[in-house]
């Protein structure tokens, strides 16, 4: 992305879009990408893939042009990681609302058990961040520096190895908004060949269960290691 990023970019230095504009529209794309999930069948899963392409593409535009006129901000800063949660949590709530498939009711009722399901990856996906964002708060308030990278490592020789095992495995990627819309594609077109929702609502229930999984992962993680010493 960044080789596509670099032409835009130099295209847009020379206007008045300011980088948190560009952030703004970042935003939008990605909460887009989550509404174009609701539209049914291939169409919407292939339209929200290309809006979180957007959303990456902007996300790497609004960083260089702040940098490249060196206006960069702890605005622009903060605007950027609440993007990055409001894209996430979009898409997945979206997939969820997709599965139970609103549109079309089944027997008495909705299926909104599967909208719960897809809040549920969604809320995951938060937590895992805010798990990440409010190691800094808690060093900043006890008036410690930033965290350097080598504290992350678990204390614990037994945890340092099933870090590096889930790292290798990149498992909870897939709660991550570019591998998340890229899932959601995949299912959307096995679905299309076999007919129903299937596999779309197979994969709800798989990220909802790695999203919950990875938020406790991660917080012993972090309680393991260095990072809040």
């Amino acid at each position: 992305m960044r080789e596509i990023s670099l032409r835009w970019t130099r295209h847009l230095v020379n206007t008045r879009i300011t980088p948190n504009q560009l952030t703004y529209l970042m935003v939008v794309a990605g909460v887009l990408a989550g509404a174009a999930l609701l539209v049914p069948g291939l169409t919407g899963a292939l339209l929200g893939a290309l809006l979180i392409q957007l959303y990456l593409l902007l996300d790497c535009v609004d960083g260089e042009v702040a940098r490249w006129r060196q206006q960069t901000s702890i605005t622009g800063v903060y605007l950027d990681r609440v993007g990055h949660y409001l894209a996430e949590a979009a898409l997945l709530v979206g997939f969820g609302i997709r599965a139970a498939d609103i549109f079309h009711q089944e027997g008495a009722s909705t299926q909104w058990m599967w909208a719960f399901l897809g809040t549920v990856a969604a809320l995951g996906a938060i937590l895992i961040k805010a798990e990440t964002d409010l190691v800094d708060v808690a060093r900043s308030r006890s008036g410690l520096p930033a965290v350097q990278d080598e504290a992350a490592a678990p204390r614990s020789p037994g945890l340092a190895v099933a870090r590096k095992a889930a790292a290798a495995l990149k498992f909870h990627r897939l709660v991550g908004g570019v591998e998340a819309s890229l899932f959601i594609l995949a299912v959307a077109v096995a679905d299309t060949m076999r007919g129903g929702l299937f596999f779309t609502r197979l994969g709800v229930v798989v990220l909802a269960a790695i999203a919950v999984l990875q938020t406790l992962l991660h917080l012993v993680s972090i309680l393991a290691s260095s990072r809040l010493r």
